[in-house]
């Protein structure tokens, strides 16, 4: 039997170009976002599929970014968005507007999922990321 990230490869590489990184991570690209998925086993019988998606990068903070981000976070069922601050370096950008990148994680158990099940999951969230790359980004 394959262990989770064998299947998670598997199943990912059936519908989506995937990179293997050095430390185990996979990543993919889907609607204009970059995500990244590993499995980090918590105990003996629980793997979790952790997967972080940048949706928006360098984005110019405004209130309706906030707004929008907002917005999407109260709507969304599969995960939690976060917008990151970047802070101004005033030495290059003294009267430079702030920019901040959005991310969306989500984290589930992985193990006795069929590859049917895990590939639909993890492609709905993904979807979902790009979903929100085009509502902040228009």
């Amino acid at each position: 039997m394959p262990s989770l990230q064998e299947q998670l490869l598997t199943v990912l590489s059936e519908v989506l170009p995937v990179d293997e990184e050095s430390d185990g991570a996979l990543t993919v690209h889907q609607g204009g976002t970059i995500a990244s998925l590993r499995v980090v086993s918590i105990t003996d019988g629980l793997d979790l599929v952790s997967l972080t998606q940048i949706v928006a990068w360098d984005l110019l903070l405004t209130k309706k970014i906030r707004d929008i981000a907002a917005e999407q976070s109260r709507g969304i069922l599969l995960g939690s968005i976060s917008l990151v601050e970047k802070p101004t370096d005033p030495a290059t950008k003294r009267n430079s507007s702030k920019s901040a990148d959005v991310l969306l994680r989500y984290n589930f158990p992985g193990g006795g999922l069929s590859d049917d099940a895990l590939q639909t999951l993890i492609l709905m969230v993904l979807d979902k990321g790009a979903d929100i790359r085009r509502a902040l980004t228009g």
